[in-house]
């Protein structure tokens, strides 16, 4: 089972192989636990007003893409949401908005979502749920101290480089939205300021995939590696795996 981020991007449209590999993962956790009426899926949404709104679309989309059984974990921001929101869960989505909200509210339940990981259930991060999945989430900011480092646009309200504990589910940061609005920077600046050691900044309509083999690429866009290079830093790019021939 594996761990799937995604860069945002909405709606699914003809998205169908960013979350393929999930939802089949999922379907087969419910399988081996006997479940027929569907993956027990549960879906977060940190949101102020239209929560409900938006689980009602990310379910309606989902549902054509497998057979689930969803159950809502709906909080407004900064809300505290409890480790029990997750029992029995064939699978976890953390959807998006703003991240701080989703990282502060999720805290403690961080080590509830780490063992179900470890046990084989897999998890879904898109945008925020990407940003907060790892050991050091990037959650906002766009200047240290006076120097900006990439677009107000994607600043999450925080002015300054924010960095926080994540879930921990990989040790890689990640910043999302990364073409879209120019999240790289931000990444290249908080590993050049060793605020992070690295990480990955995925497009939108892109997911990377952790799991037991190498990591693998789906979708449309990139997803931007970012290491720490003797002073400096070194970017490089992976785009989608070539999908096998068939015959």
């Amino acid at each position: 089972m594996s761990i799937h981020l995604v860069g945002g991007g909405w709606p699914v449209e003809d998205d169908g192989a960013v979350y393929r590999a999930f939802f089949d993962e999922i379907a087969a956790h419910a399988e081996a636990a006997g479940k027929l009426e569907g993956a027990r899926l549960a879906i977060v949404l940190v949101r102020d007003g239209d929560a409900p709104e938006k689980y009602a679309e990310v379910v309606a989309a989902f549902e054509q893409l497998g057979k689930i059984d969803p159950v809502p974990v709906l909080a407004p921001e900064n809300a505290p949401i409890a480790p029990t929101a997750f029992a029995e869960v064939d699978g976890v989505v953390v959807w998006g908005g703003l991240t701080p909200a989703y990282r502060q509210s999720l805290e403690p339940a961080f080590g509830e979502l780490r063992r179900l990981v470890a046990s084989g259930v897999p998890y879904l991060g898109f945008s925020a749920g990407a940003a907060i999945a790892a050991e050091k989430a990037i959650v906002g900011g766009w200047k240290i101290d006076t120097v900006e480092i990439g677009s107000e646009h994607a600043a999450e309200d925080l002015e300054q480089l924010t960095v926080g504990a994540g879930i921990g589910l990989i040790d890689l940061a990640v910043d999302v939205h990364a073409a879209q609005w120019g999240s790289v920077s931000r990444l290249i600046a908080a590993t050049e300021s060793g605020a992070v050691d690295g990480g990955v900044a995925i497009d939108e309509h892109t997911a990377l995939i952790v799991g037991e083999g190498p990591l693998r690429v789906v979708g449309r866009g990139s997803v931007w590696k970012v290491t720490p290079d003797t002073g400096s830093v070194r970017v490089s790019t992976a785009g989608a795996d070539p999908v096998p021939a068939a015959g």
